[in-house]
Order: structure tokens, then sequence, then C-alpha cells
């Protein structure tokens, strides 16, 4: 607990300085503080867990769980932040093209990059993929990362990107059932490198603002589609609201782990 206790405030620490950065800094801030985290926590989970080839298989297969209903041979994926990008080339055996996008190039090494795969290195700002070009955007575990100015940007370039019929897959952690990182140890409320946890209501009201319609949640194995589905999500949801904040997280651990939807580009803005 010592180390942990370590580990979360030098990371709050590093949060901290990230959040009263403006976007000019933080294009220099994002190359450079994760390594100070390494360096200042060397027994950090990202450094010292070794991840077997039948847990990263599970991780993958997890992720194209969410993914398979709307691939296809001749579309085009676009992944945010795909890390070592075992999931976008086990997903370009599926798909036309697929294109990983990041601050910087984390592939894994001990793979053979597929043909019909390119990674687009790039400062988290300008995004150079042109407009109406990609069937399908993902991201995994990358929302909660994002700062709260950045948010907005994220979801025009998403729109942007996106072909008319398009769809954005995705999936972040539920704010009841946070924090999801090292704050969850020691508060219950995000400080350290998840910026912010969104509720369904929150995501669904964020994502018609930017423009996409329909919006779906996706529970139980599928793409849940029927209207009741959503309201009896969202009363529960409501209901788990009114609860103390710490009987939330307790209550909410099962029912709410994620926020994982399909928000659709059918509509014109």
């Amino acid at each position: 607990m010592e180390r942990i206790r370590h580990h979360f405030e030098v990371e709050r620490e590093l949060a901290q300085r990230l959040r009263n950065s403006t976007r000019d800094e933080r294009t220099k801030l994002f190359k450079t503080l994760y390594a100070e985290l390494f360096q200042r926590v060397p027994d950090h989970p990202r450094l010292t867990r070794r991840e077997s080839a039948a847990s990263s298989a599970r991780n993958v297969e997890a992720q194209l769980k969410l993914l398979r209903p709307l691939l296809a041979p001749d579309i085009t994926l676009l992944e945010f932040a795909p890390g070592d990008c075992r999931l976008a080339y086990a997903a370009a055996k599926l798909v036309k093209r697929v294109i990983g996008v990041d601050i910087s190039d984390q592939h894994a090494t001990d793979d053979t990059c597929p043909a019909n795969f390119s990674l687009e290195v790039y400062d988290g700002y300008r995004l150079a993929v042109p407009d109406a070009s990609v069937d399908l955007v993902f991201s995994y575990q990358l929302l909660e990362h994002l700062h709260p100015d950045d948010v907005a940007l994220h979801f025009e370039s998403a729109w942007r990107i996106l072909k008319p019929g398009g769809a954005y897959v995705f999936a972040s952690p539920h704010r009841y059932s946070g924090p999801h990182d090292v704050s969850g140890h020691f508060s219950n409320y995000c400080e350290c490198f998840h910026f912010q946890e969104w509720t369904y209501r929150q995501m669904f009201q964020l994502l018609k603002s930017h423009g996409f319609a329909p919006v779906y949640i996706f529970r139980f194995g599928k793409v849940q589609k029927s209207l009741w589905f959503r309201w009896l999500t969202l009363g529960l949801e409501s209901m788990m609201g009114l609860f103390p904040r710490a009987a939330q997280r307790r209550l909410s651990t099962r029912l709410f782990q994620s926020v994982t939807m399909v928000a659709s580009k059918n509509n014109h803005r």
C-alpha cells in the first residue's frame, strides 16, 4: 500500500500539471509525462506486469466483440490510441484497411505488420486524415485520458473523418463504479490520469451535441437498439445517482463497469 500511495501521489502531481496546461504545452507534455511517471514509479504496473499470450489474445477478442457486428471486407477502420496495435492487426484480417492514430509509436515489434495497416503518429490535435474517409472509428479506454478541454475536439475529429452512415464505437469506464485509475484506492473522484469518467446519460448528451445519431448502448454482447433497453439503463443509472458516492461505487461495480456505445453519423449538423 505504501508503494501504491507513492504511485498515486506522483501521478496526481503530474496529472495536475497536465490539467493546468495550455493546448500548446500539452503537445510537449504528452511526450514526457509518462516517461517521468515511469522513472519516478519504477514498479508501475505498466512496467512490471507481463501479459501472457493467452491473456493478450483474450483482450483482443473482447475488443473485436465490440467491432464484429460492424466489420466488413470493404471498409476502412481507424483506431484511436491503438497501443501495441494487436487489435488493429487482428481487425486488418477482416477489413480493407486499418489506420492507427496515436501520439507515439508503441506497436508490437514481435508481430508482422499487415500490409493494409498504417500508423499515423500525431500531436494529439492536428489529424491528417481526410474528411469522410473512414467507415468505422474505434477507441478502447481512451476517452477518460483526454484533457477536459480536448474532449470536444476529439469528437469533432471523429465526426469529420467518418463517412455518412459510419459509426464511432468506444468503451470508457463508467463514472459511478470509478475512479478506475490509481485514484480509486484513495478517493471517490478522478485525481490522476483519468481526467473524467462518464455516465451513459452524460455521454448521450455529449454525442448529441456533436451531431451523432442514432446512438446505441452496447451491452450483454450486442448493440441494444430498442428504446425500452435505453430507458431501462438510464432509469437504473439515475437510481444509482441518488446514492452517496461510496455506496454508489459499491453498488455499481457489477451494474456499470463501462460506458460502451455505438454512435452513428447519419444526420447533418
